[in-house]
C-alpha cells in the first residue's frame, strides 16, 4: 500500500475517531440533562438544519466537484490558490444568501422537518433554536472548501481536527451551564454558531501555513468557476436527494414522541465506525485517485482502490456486527442515566441495529463514490441517488403505520443497499481500476467468516453477562469486557484465517516515519 495512502487513512481515521468519541461523551452529556424530552428534540432538529444544508453545498456536493479539479490544477501548477479563492468567494456569496432566507424562514424549515412537533413546545422551541445557530452553515461550509484544499496537499491533520474542536467546545459549554443555572437548551444553541467561528478561524489559519490565504471578495465568473458549477450541479442535485431522505426520516420520527431523540442517540454510536472508516477513505481516496487519472496511471489507482477496500472490509464487518449483536448493552450501559429512561434505551437499542445493517452499504458509498467524481462524473451519481429516494420515501412512508418510527430506520438502510448497489453496477466498466485483485479476493472472504465467528462470541458473551451489564457499578467493566472480547476474538480469528498479517500494519506504520 502507498505511503501517502496508508498515512492518510490513519490520520483522517484518527483523528475523525477522536471527533466521534468526543461527540459521543457530548451526546452521552445531553442525554443525561435532556433525555429524549422535547428540549433535546428541538435542539436536535434545530442544529441538523445548517448541518443538512452543510452537505448540501459543501461536503456532499460542492466539495465533491471542487477536489477534483482543484487536484489537477496543482498535480499542473494552474495557479490553483486563484481557483480555490473564487471557489470560495462564489460559495461565500450564496451561503450569505442562505443564511439571511434560512433563518427568516425557520418557521417552515422547522415545519418541514418535523411537522409532528406542531402545537406543542417543541416547535416554538426548534425555531427560536434554529434562528440562533442557523449562522452556523456559514462558517462550516467554508471550512469544508478550506479542508477540500489541504486535503489535496495532504495536510488531513489541520482539516480532521476542527470537529474535535467542536465537540469539545460543547463538552466545556454544557460543563458551565451546570455549573452557573444557565438554560441548557439555549446554551446549546448558542454554542452552535461559536463552534463555527471557532473551526473556521483554525482552518483559515491552517491554510495560510500552507500558502494559501482566503480573503473575502466580489465573485467572478471565471471559465473554471463556471465549469465547476457545471460539474456541481448534479452533485448539489443529489446531495439534495439525501437530504430529502434525511427530511422523511425526521417526519416519521417527529410523530412518535421521543423518535427524534432515539434516531439521533442512535446515529452517534453507528457513525463512529463511520467516521474512523467512511471518511477516511472517502477524504484520502479522491484526491488520491484524482492525481493518478490526471498522471494516467491506472495500476497505481487499481491498488488504492483495492487497498481502500480492503481496509474497510477490515474494519467495518466486525462493526457492523457487533452493532448489531450488542445494540442493547450499547446503548443501556452507555445512555441511560439522568432523563434517559430504560424504554429510551431498548427504543435507540432498535434504531441501532437498524442502522448497524446498513453500516457496510454506508462505507461502499464513501469507496466508489470518489470513482465518479474523480472522473468528473456527477450525472450518475445523482441518477442513482434518485432512485434510492423514491426507495427510502416509498419504505418509511409506506411501512410507517406497520413499524412507527421503525420505518424510518429500516428506510435508511434499505435505500443505503440499493445507493450501494447501482455505485458498484455503475462502476463496472471503468476498466482495471474497480477490479478486484488476487489479495482482495483471498482475504474478503476470510474477513466475513472472522467477522461472524466474532459476533458469534460476543452473543453468547452478552448472554453470560447480562446481569452484570443491568448492575449499576458494574455494567462499564461489563461492557468493556464484551469489547475486549469482540476485538481479541476478531483480530485472533482473522489471524489464523490468513484475513490479515500484523506485518501489514507494522510496515505501513513503519512508512509513516
Amino acid at each position: 500500500m502507498s505511503r501517502s495512502l496508508v498515512r492518510g487513512f490513519l490520520t483522517v481515521g484518527g483523528w475523525t475517531f477522536g471527533s466521534r468519541l468526543a461527540g459521543f461523551v457530548r451526546d452521552v452529556m445531553m442525554a443525561a440533562y435532556l433525555g429524549a424530552g422535547p428540549v433535546a428534540e428541538a435542539f436536535l432538529v434545530a442544529f441538523s438544519l445548517p448541518n443538512m444544508f452543510r452537505r448540501f453545498f459543501a461536503e456532499g456536493a460542492f466539495n465533491m466537484a471542487f477536489v477534483p479539479m482543484f487536484a489537477k490544477k496543482v498535480e499542473a501548477n494552474e495557479d490553483p490558490q486563484r481557483f480555490a479563492r473564487d471557489a470560495f468567494n462564489g460559495l461565500g456569496s450564496v451561503l450569505l444568501a442562505v443564511t439571511l432566507i434560512g433563518t427568516i424562514a425557520m418557521p417552515g424549515l422547522v415545519w418541514l422537518m418535523a411537522s409532528g412537533f406542531v402545537g406543542d413546545e417543541r416547535f416554538g422551541l426548534a425555531v427560536e433554536y434554529g434562528r440562533i445557530g442557523f449562522v452556523y452553515i456559514l462558517f462550516i461550509s467554508l471550512v469544508a472548501l478550506i479542508s477540500g484544499v489541504l486535503n489535496t496537499h495532504g495536510r488531513f491533520t489541520e482539516a480532521t481536527l476542527v470537529p474535535v474542536m467542536m465537540n469539545l467546545i460543547f463538552i466545556a459549554a454544557m460543563l458551565l451551564a451546570d455549573r452557573a443555572g444557565w438554560d441548557m437548551g439555549l446554551t446549546l444553541a448558542w454554542t452552535v454558531p461559536v463552534t463555527g467561528v471557532a473551526q473556521f478561524a483554525f482552518t483559515w489559519w491552517a491554510a495560510r501555513r500552507a500558502g494559501y490565504t482566503f480573503i473575502p471578495g466580489r465573485p467572478r465568473m471565471t471559465p473554471e468557476l463556471k465549469r465547476l458549477l457545471i460539474i456541481a450541479g448534479p452533485a448539489v442535485l443529489a446531495g439534495g436527494v439525501v437530504q430529502v431522505n434525511l427530511l422523511v426520516g425526521r417526519q416519521v420520527a417527529s410523530f412518535t414522541e421521543g423518535a427524534v431523540g432515539w434516531l439521533s442517540y442512535a446515529d452517534r454510536l453507528y457513525q463512529l465506525p463511520l467516521g474512523v472508516v467512511g471518511i477516511a477513505i472517502g477524504t484520502v481516496l479522491l484526491p488520491e485517485l484524482s492525481r493518478r487519472l490526471r498522471a494516467g496511471d491506472a495500476e497505481g489507482g487499481r491498488a488504492s482502490f483495492n487497498r481502500g477496500m480492503e481496509f474497510a472490509a477490515l474494519l467495518t464487518l466486525p462493526a457492523a456486527v457487533a452493532l448489531v449483536v450488542l445494540a442493547l448493552p450499547l446503548t443501556s450501559v452507555l445512555y441511560q442515566r439522568g432523563q434517559f429512561s430504560p424504554q429510551d434505551a431498548q427504543n435507540t437499542a432498535m434504531v441501532l441495529a437498524a442502522y448497524g445493517l446498513g453500516l457496510p452499504a454506508f462505507v461502499l458509498h464513501k469507496l466508489f463514490q470518489p470513482l465518479y467524481y474523480a472522473r468528473e462524473d456527477t450525472r450518475s451519481p445523482f441518477r442513482f441517488a434518485v432512485w434510492s429516494m423514491v426507495v427510502n420515501v416509498g419504505f418509511a412512508v409506506g411501512m410507517m403505520p406497520v413499524m412507527g418510527f421503525m420505518a424510518a430506520a429500516l428506510a435508511t438502510t434499505v435505500s443505503g443497499w440499493v445507493m450501494f448497489a447501482q455505485l458498484w453496477w455503475g462502476a463496472r466498466g471503468m476498466g482495471e481500476a474497480v477490479r478486484a485483485d488476487t489479495r482482495l479476493r483471498q482475504r474478503l472472504p476470510r474477513i466475513i467468516l472472522a467477522s461472524g465467528i466474532m459476533g458469534g462470541v460476543l452473543w453468547g458473551a452478552a448472554r453470560l453477562l447480562a446481569t452484570p451489564l443491568a448492575t449499576e457499578g458494574l455494567r462499564y467493566a461489563a461492557l468493556a469486557l464484551l469489547v475486549a472480547l469482540g476485538i481479541i476474538s476478531y483480530f485472533g480469528a482473522a489471524f489464523i484465517l490468513g484475513a490479515f498479517r500484523p506485518t501489514d500494519m507494522k510496515s505501513a506504520l513503519r512508512r509513516q516515519r
